[in-house]
């Protein structure tokens, strides 16, 4: 029998994207902190992150236009003062990200570079130029910066390869109060369950759009941070609201490859398989759109058809044309055999972001003591019933600095856990049936995409959440009877984050943002989020 490993800290960081690897950086020079990656450092929506961050430093921009143009997407379900809170501290965050070394593009001069002003562009929902970038990778510069200071750190330790099963609470531990001290976490190399306490825990683990067939996310998305945060008995709100990216390459080996909306604004079309034209049907702006119209076009067209995917089109333009303008895709494309000069690219929705999640305070503090919830894992407000561009890494910088302000003025008034039980493992055998999860895997994803996609009605919904129910009985057996493994601990947070967000969408009885339910096509006067309560 293996001998049980424990770890303390001031500080556990469950998660190492942008929103981990901040409040780490900003607790770690007070504090010891353990940090938590389910992968390598930099397997993340951080690292894949493409455009850019938010924040007003244009002269003619204000913080009131970057509030109203936030408040506009989110379709009338932002809360307003975390909005306002998010664009007056976002310049703070930024300048912090410059002072850590993250090199945002600046405008060409002749004269000395290093004080010429930053490149500020523009992208949809946005009415100034207000989104400091670098190049077309903003996400991989802010990870690698962040994270090569990190490992650095004396103060930091941090554990790849590790998933987070599940929070330790006093409340579990029939203590007084519902504080949280800790958690049990699975080494995958080691394969062995291990305990950390420590006085505060973050949640920093991303979305769950790994819940979907298709998604543009990396594998790690998903939904672990709000799941467990579920099972320990916090709120979770707007889990309804899912962003959808309209055209993602659909091809066995491509995974998650996104085609960057720039192909239809220079002329690409989308079509049938029988190369016919659909979008000048479904609206006047045709293949431009809003994301959220195309992608319920795409959705309905290939339903309707009984189609795996639909195509983008750009070979009527001249090929020299196409390859000087998207370079990166045009190589991308040959590697799956698609010379988009000649042939028409495969594409489908794909699950892009989650809007809701775990709910928190303006300095990220959950419904139990100790815990906070940071990043795209967190329902702050901010996005309401559809994220603005931008405003996704901004969300993870300003709330990282808020709940790293609050732990450190708490610090010294908590004292160091006591002792928790081990992880029993007595009673479970190793798994001789990985084909149930790989059964199960595939069923849920599935459903979820048919039933719960971009477009609901109640019947698939109904449908959906009998089908969760089966599902969650079987995993709770599985999970109750054989040791746990990264496939089954994932399934296991999956099924739980798939019912919240069936049961947030059965709520909402309007079309509101990313929230389109065939049965309810309107809006209804003043909406209010979905707030679904853990049973005690």
């Amino acid at each position: 029998m293996k001998q049980a490993v424990e770890h303390q800290s001031d500080i556990l960081v469950i998660g190492s994207g942008a929103a981990g690897l901040t409040l780490a950086l900003h607790l770690a020079e007070k504090a010891q902190v353990i940090l938590l990656s389910k992968g390598p450092l930099a397997e993340g929506s951080t690292y894949y992150a493409q455009g850019g961050i938010a924040s007003v430093f244009d002269e003619s921009d204000t913080i009131e236009s970057h509030v109203s143009d936030t408040l506009i997407a989110g379709a009338g379900l932002c809360d307003k003062e975390v909005v306002t809170y998010t664009a007056e501290n976002a310049k703070k965050s930024m300048q912090w990200l410059i002072q850590c070394g993250v090199a945002f593009d600046k405008e060409e001069t002749d004269g000395d570079q290093s004080s010429a002003p930053y490149h500020l562009t523009r992208e949809g929902g946005h009415s100034h130029r207000r989104i400091l970038h670098s190049a077309d990778a903003t996400g991989k510069a802010v990870q690698t910066t962040l994270q090569d200071q990190a490992m650095a750190h004396p103060n930091i330790k941090v554990l790849e390869r590790y998933n987070a099963i599940d929070l330790i609470t006093t409340r579990k531990l029939n203590r007084v109060g519902n504080r949280v001290v800790g958690a049990y976490v699975w080494n995958r190399d080691a394969e062995h369950v291990e305990t950390i306490t420590a006085k505060f825990v973050a949640i920093a683990t991303g979305g769950s759009s790994k819940v979907y067939q298709y998604t543009s996310n990396p594998d790690i998305a998903s939904g672990d941070g709000i799941a467990m945060a579920w099972r320990a008995g916090c709120r979770v709100a707007n889990m309804e609201f899912n962003q959808f990216h309209p055209t993602c390459l659909y091809h066995a080996d491509a995974r998650n490859y996104l085609l960057t909306e720039a192909l239809r604004g220079e002329g690409a079309y989308l079509k049938r398989p029988d190369g016919t034209r659909f979008m000048p049907e479904f609206d006047e702006r045709a293949e431009l759109a809003p994301r959220d119209i195309v992608a319920r076009a795409i959705d309905y067209e290939m339903k309707r058809l009984g189609a795996d995917c639909l195509y983008l089109d750009i070979s009527h333009k001249p090929a020299d044309f196409v390859i000087k303008h998207f370079p990166t895709i045009y190589s991308r494309c040959l590697e799956f055999g698609i010379d988009i000069t000649t042939d028409p690219i495969p594409v489908v929705p794909a699950a892009h972001y989650t809007c809701g999640g775990v709910m928190t305070d303006l300095h990220g503090q959950t419904d139990i003591n100790g815990l906070y919830a940071i990043g795209e894992v967190a329902y702050t407000g901010l996005h309401g019933a559809n994220r603005l561009a931008s405003n996704s890494l901004l969300e993870c910088l300003v709330f990282a600095r808020a709940a790293a302000q609050d732990i450190e003025s708490l610090l010294k008034k908590i004292p160091t856990p006591g002792p928790v039980p081990h992880w029993d493992e007595s009673m479970v055998t190793n798994s001789d049936e990985e084909v149930v999860i790989a059964h199960n895997w595939h069923e849920l994803r599935l459903f979820m995409w048919d039933y719960v996609g971009i477009v609901r009605t109640d019947k698939r919904l109904e449908r959906a959440l009998r089908r969760c129910a089966m599902l969650q009985q079987e995993i709770q057996e599985y999970y109750s009877n054989f040791r746990v493994s990264n496939n089954l601990l994932e399934l296991r947070n999956l099924v739980q984050v798939a019912e919240l967000i069936i049961r947030c969408a059965m709520e909402r009885k309007e079309s509101r943002g990313l929230h389109y339910n065939a049965d309810y096509p309107e809006q209804i006067d003043n909406p209010q989020p979905t707030v679904l309560q853990p049973e005690r």
